[in-house]
């Protein structure tokens, strides 16, 4: 299944001139959001994290060594603080670099590392997949519509729940979490979009239409013929928040707009009416 990875990436003095609004990713396609000394990134690509792969969720504990003094010679890392010892933190699944980890302080007495919640936030990000659901049309995809009957747009509500990923390191923590909250439906030629809260109503083939009701449909005012292909290049979107929280209070929005979807050919026919007469 495809799925968006989200990705930190540090960029030194950014929230000096940061603005409030998204930035171009420095890679790939997507968004980037300034959130502390840090852009959040979300942009496409394949694969999903190790443990929040295929849209699900789960927990990354993270473990400690004790750093060999070769290490800390071979990286310049100076004497730790009073107190203090220098470990190599190991996280599963992500980039263990050249020393097969991170360099963290940890107390000698308590055995709590000298980290922040943000610092594993950005592991969390970088394991949180982010699916894109698969939408249901009625009529279904390859079927006709009609001009001036409600094209209905859905997502099973089995697929419409929000997935995280969590960060452990001894006391510390980070969750990232990602929630769909709406879904558009982009007509095509030229027509604006419509949007609905939550993954809509499914339309049943068993139950008279004068029954069923959605606030997730749209009515094409005119037939595809004519369009490229005779069809409409029309696609359904989810969009996604994605926040974070973190041990101590920690926290926040990352982005409430960030969407997924896929776009398809919708061909529309005009209705004739047939007339008799006696």
């Amino acid at each position: 299944m495809p799925a968006i990875r989200l990705s930190a990436v540090l960029l030194a003095g950014a929230v000096a001139s940061a603005p409030s609004v998204a930035h171009a990713a420095p890679a790939g396609s997507g968004n980037c959001y300034p959130v502390n000394l840090t852009w959040i990134c979300v942009y496409s690509g394949g694969g999903g994290g190790s443990s929040g792969s295929g849209g699900g969720s789960g927990t990354v504990t993270c473990t400690y060594t004790k750093a060999p003094p070769g290490v800390l010679e071979r990286t310049g890392t100076g004497p730790p603080a009073p107190g203090y010892q220098w470990d190599i933190m190991t996280c599963p699944g992500s980039n263990p670099g050249s020393i097969g980890g991170q360099l963290v302080q940890v107390n000698t007495k308590s055995g709590t590392p000298a980290i922040t919640p943000f610092d594993l936030l950005k592991i969390a990000i970088g394991e949180l997949s982010v699916p894109t659901l698969t939408a249901a049309t009625a009529p279904p995809r390859g079927k006709d519509g009609l001009v001036g009957l409600p094209e209905w747009f859905w997502v099973p509500r089995g697929q419409w729940h929000a997935v995280s990923v969590t960060v452990n390191a001894g006391p510390v923590w980070a969750t990232a979490t990602a929630a769909p909250t709406s879904l558009s439906y982009v007509p095509g030629g030229g027509m604006g979009s419509v949007s609905c809260a939550g993954p809509g109503a499914q339309f049943s083939r068993a139950v008279p239409a004068a029954q069923q009701h959605t606030g997730c449909s749209y009515t094409y005012p005119q037939a595809s013929k004519g369009q490229p292909g005779n069809a409409f290049q029309a696609g359904l979107f989810v969009t996604w928040k994605v926040s974070w929280t973190g041990s101590g209070g920690a926290g926040g929005l990352i982005t409430a707009g960030y969407t997924t979807g896929s776009a398809f050919a919708v061909r529309v026919a005009q209705a004739e009416a047939l007339v008799t007469t006696p």
